[in-house]
């Protein structure tokens, strides 16, 4: 079994901190109390995401999982493709550095492990035939060549 944590990235840390304390400092600033909570209650929240983001590799099974909303379990086996990106959608990634998991026909998610390329090793143990694109480094599959 295979456990990493997400990344966390400043590039979404820093612009949360900075909101959430201006906003925060303002409504304290003006006594505006139940804006204050809200605020509270949303750190809250974010806080609970940047702690229990992670994901699990068990056997031929990948557990996606962050905050109290997203739990996706997927067959490794599905798994077509493996993309390195810096795309900013939504997603149970807290890095922007990221990679894309294609799966099935039509399907994606993105996650961001601390350790992607050990992560991604993990996965091609598992299913060598995953198409790994990597922008600046040996592809995986090429790498697991090398090596024999």
């Amino acid at each position: 079994m295979t456990a990493q944590k997400s990344k966390i990235g400043l590039e979404l840390m820093i612009p949360f901190s900075i909101l959430f304390i201006g906003i925060g400092s303002l409504m304290v600033y003006k006594g505006i109390w139940e804006g204050v909570g809200i605020i509270m209650i949303i750190a809250l929240f974010i806080g609970h995401l940047f702690m229990t983001t992670s994901y699990t590799i068990d056997g031929h099974t990948i557990q996606i999982k962050s905050g109290l909303f997203f739990n996706k379990s997927l067959k490794i086996d599905s798994i077509r493709k493996i993309v390195e990106t810096r795309n900013p959608i939504s997603s149970p990634a807290l890095s922007l550095d990221r990679i894309e998991l294609i799966y099935n026909q039509y399907d994606s998610v993105l996650i961001s492990p601390i350790d992607k390329m050990s992560f991604i090793k993990a996965l091609a143990d598992v299913k060598p035939e995953i198409e790994v694109h990597l922008k600046s480094k040996v592809p995986i599959s090429q790498e697991n060549h090398l090596n024999k």
